[in-house]
Parts: structure tokens; sequence; C-alpha cells
């Protein structure tokens, strides 16, 4: 999951440092420019773990300090997904999450990772990130075509972002969240992270077992998944979602489409996009393609934002004016220049995403539309895992099972009808966890589930707190979505953005 991102002119460098220390340095706090409530700092971390005199970056804090010192237990490290997600933003701008008793006992303290945001952002062309947005195969040509497409994209990138960009994995990124953990002063680490956050904490528990304190991870990664399993779990799970929203419809009169029903609309308007008929009201000459369509609904899944859809729905099959704009292109439309905080490369360095035939490629695809014949595929595979073809193997951080030996339990989230990160992704990390997991299931849908009731929040809080776990096989009821065009959101944090303009949210 995904907040907003830096703007476009960041820029980073890299700078020699001496040896690590033996104590790392504390930060050096002082008011966030931004917003003077929150403290700002940074932490010099080396480029390559494996030489850690070697040049080195500085990676992004933002701190708000606990509102009862006296109660305070110590930090709340925070990564709220993506990857791409930046969790200085989430500190800095949201000063509503998390809860008011997790403000009350630690410092809620978020960092940008690596490559991300404020701390060293991957930079590519935008000229070449233009033609891969929607990169569906159909022929031979078309595939060798991507994968050359993706080669050169990579070495733009990698040029543009500097040595760095070959240390993005996320077990670089474990090891500076260790060193975060170490430079506010705590022995063990206190942890929140959703999505893609939470394979950091998974591996965190494997690199660092004896330096876990509590670690609550919210719709779980599954780093075993070799790429076919992948694409399948999420077309499956797209589709679950998908299916939800038009029984929701079918049920509630709230619905804009609540008298046709859902399903007849959108294969209208999947047959008129897959005929090039389909346009934007807003925009009369600009044609929106069948992927831009499902992407569309899938982030509307997130939430879920169910009326929202309905209406845009409604709007696109009839013409009428959009309650908001549709999602952009890269902006400048592919014209020269540079594009910053671009952050799929981090997951091809975690991932072996490589494709070695259109023949594997359509059979994954023909597998994906079987188990989704409404969403055709996850939509984030389709439009992400291309940018990876061409990721040199063996990969830095290669998809394995989790191997975690002397930590303290871990407390995995999901919800039942989890779009994004399938719910059997949770349940699969924990199977790989065993004793060192237990399993909190939400019984209803979207990505993420704490601040959906007071049971998610108040579960996931006693443990952060007093490491309570909830009992073996836990489950909250679901609580039906609010209407999404007229109610304030259960955490606005977590509203997902776009990688970029044109880009999906990913995890």
């Amino acid at each position: 999951m995904l907040l907003p991102s830096v703007p476009a002119t960041a820029t980073a460098t890299a700078t020699a440092a001496p040896a690590t220390p033996t104590r790392p340095p504390a930060v050096a706090w002082s008011p966030c420019e931004q917003n003077p409530a929150v403290d700002c700092g940074t932490l010099s971390v080396p480029i390559d773990w494996s030489r850690p005199g070697g040049p080195s970056i500085d990676l992004a804090l933002a701190r708000r300090k606990a509102t009862d010192p006296a109660a305070r237990i110590g930090s709340l490290l925070i990564n709220p997904g993506g990857p791409g997600g930046s969790g200085v933003d989430l500190v800095v701008n949201v000063p509503g999450w998390p809860s008011a008793e997790l403000q009350r006992r630690f410092d809620i303290v978020g960092f940008d990772p690596r490559g991300v945001g404020r701390s060293h952002p991957i930079v590519c062309s935008a000229e070449l990130l233009s033609p891969m947005q929607y990169p569906i195969a159909e022929n031979a040509a078309q595939f060798a075509e991507l994968r050359v497409l993706s080669a050169k994209l990579r070495a733009d990138c990698r040029a543009r972002t500097g040595p760095l960009f070959d240390h993005v994995n996320t077990r670089e990124v474990v090891r500076d969240l260790d060193a975060i953990r170490a430079a506010v002063g705590d022995d063990k680490l206190t942890y929140y992270g959703i999505s893609y956050g939470t394979l950091i904490g998974q591996l965190y528990a494997e690199m660092f077992p004896h330096r876990v304190r509590a670690l609550a991870l919210d719709g779980n990664m599954d780093h075993s998944l070799r790429i076919g399993e992948f694409y399948d779990t999420t077309a499956a799970a797209a589709q679950d979602a998908f299916d939800a929203f038009a029984s929701w419809c079918e049920r509630s009169d709230r619905c804009a489409l609540h008298d046709e029903g859902v399903r007849p609309v959108w294969a209208r308007l999947l047959a008129r996009a897959d005929r090039g008929e389909l346009l934007d009201p807003d925009q009369p000459t600009v044609p929106v393609t069948s992927l831009e369509l499902i992407s569309l609904a899938h982030l509307l899944f997130y939430l879920p934002e169910w009326d929202l859809l309905a209406v845009i729905m409604a709007a696109l099959d009839t013409g009428a004016p959009l309650p908001l704009p549709l999602p952009t292109r890269v902006p400048g439309g592919g014209a020269p220049g540079a594009v910053a905080n671009f952050p799929i490369p981090i997951l091809c360095q975690d991932f072996d995403f490589n494709v070695s035939s259109f023949k594997e490629y359509t059979a994954i695809l023909r597998r994906s539309a079987k188990l989704a014949p409404d969403m055709r595929y996850g939509p984030v595979n389709v439009r992400v895992t291309p940018v990876c073809f061409s990721q040199p193997t063996p990969i830095p951080n290669p998809q394995e099972r989790l191997r975690v030996r002397g930590s303290a339990p871990l407390l995995l989230g999901s919800s039942l009808h989890e779009p994004t990160s399938p719910y059997q992704w949770t349940l699969g990390a924990a199977r790989q966890l065993g004793k060192y997991a237990r399993v909190l299931t939400y019984e209803g849908w979207g990505h993420g589930i704490y601040g959906w009731s007071d049971c998610t929040t108040g579960t996931i809080d006693r443990y952060l707190i007093s490491r309570t776990l909830p009992p073996p096989g836990a489950r909250c009821p679901a609580v039906e979505p609010f209407p999404s065009l007229t109610a304030d959101r259960r955490t606005p944090r977590l509203a997902p953005t776009p990688v970029l303009p044109g880009w999906p949210s990913l995890f």
C-alpha cells in the first residue's frame, strides 16, 4: 500500500562514510519543516551492508513523540508498504494514526526505506516508463519488445540512481531497520507493517529473532511463491473482491447499479474497451483500455470504495460526467525527463519474475483468466512484473520459505476477502513461521485490517502494548463499508495512491 511520494524533483547523493561505529549514533532530531509538531532526522547507513565502511546514504526518519512520557514503552516503527510507501509522510501528515492509545504509549517512528521518497529515491526515465504502463503482449514479437524495453528501463534506472540501485532488496532494508531500532535506543523491535511492509517484518524475525519484541504484520506477503503461484493467487483474490462488490450491489439500494446489476454493466464496459470504444467522459478523445478499467476497479477494492466504483461504472456506461478524474498516465505523456521514486525495482530484487518465453507468459495469463473470469488477472502482476523481466539472476533476495528460530511470536492479520495480498498468503506465511505466528482474521474486505473495527484495532493494540496474543483461530466480524462518496473513511493514511500517476498501487 502506498502513500504520496516526494516530488519528482527529489534528489539524493551517496557519500563516503567511515566504518560503522560500535554503537549506532543517535538520530539528531529537529522539528519537521512540513509539520513542526513532528521531529525529523536522518540516519546514515551503508549502501552495501556487506561493506559497512563503504559509501553510505542517509535514511529519512520522522517521529511523533509519545503523548504520555510516563507511560512510554519505547518506539513503534512503522512501514506502510508498497514497495514505495513513505513512513515519513505517514507520521508527518496523518496525526490521527495510529490509535490514541498507541500514540500515548509509543514514539511513532516512520522511515522511508532505501530507494524510496527522501531516502535516495530510485530515478528512471519518464520516456521509458510511459510504454510500460499497459504491457500486455499479444504475440511473440510484442513479448520480445517488452523484454528489450524492460532491459533498457533497468539500465536507465541503474545509471540515474547510482550504486544504491543494486542494493534496494528487502534484506538490506531489514538491516537498515535494525540500525534504526538501535539508533532510537530500543533493545528490541516493536513494529507495525502493512502489505509489502510485512515482508520487512517477516525477514526481520528471520535475521534478528532475538531482537523481536512485537511485530504486527497486516495483509501479509508470502515470499515463498514462484511467479506462477504469485499470478494465480492474486488473480483469484482479484476475482473474489469483484464477486464481493457484485454481491453488495445486489443487496444494497445504495449501489448506483443496483437495478441492473454489476456484471452486465462490467461486461459491456470491458467489451467496449477491448474494441477501443470506451472513452473517458471528461476527455472524449481519450480511450479507456480494458487493463486501465480493471486496474481502476482493483484500486477501489483496497478500502473498498464500492459506492464510488459503481458511480464511475455508471458514468462510463452512459457518458455522464465522472465524480473524479480517472488516473492519468505518466506526467508529460512520456516526454523526456526523469521520474523520481519509482520503486518497482525493489520488487524485482525480492522476487524472480523472469519469464523465459512467450509460451510461458501466455500459459500464466490463461490460468489467470480461468481463475478470474471478470477481472482476467491480478492487475498488479501484469502491469508491474514485466519491469522485472530483465532482472539479472540470481537475484539478491530470491523467493524462499521463512526460517525463523528463537523469535517472540508475531501477529499476522488479514481480511478474509483481501484483494491484493491474498488471505492465503497470510496463512502461508503463518505455516512457515509455525509456533512463532498467530493469525487474526477479519471476516470482511479490503487491504489491511487495522482501523476497521474495535475488534481488529483493539487486538493489534493489545499485542503491541502488552504482547498479548489473541486465541488461536481468532476472528473479527465484518463491518459493512461506509458510503465512500460521503463518509470519512476508516484510516485515511492507507488510502492507496499509484506508484506514479497512471501506475497501479502495489501491496
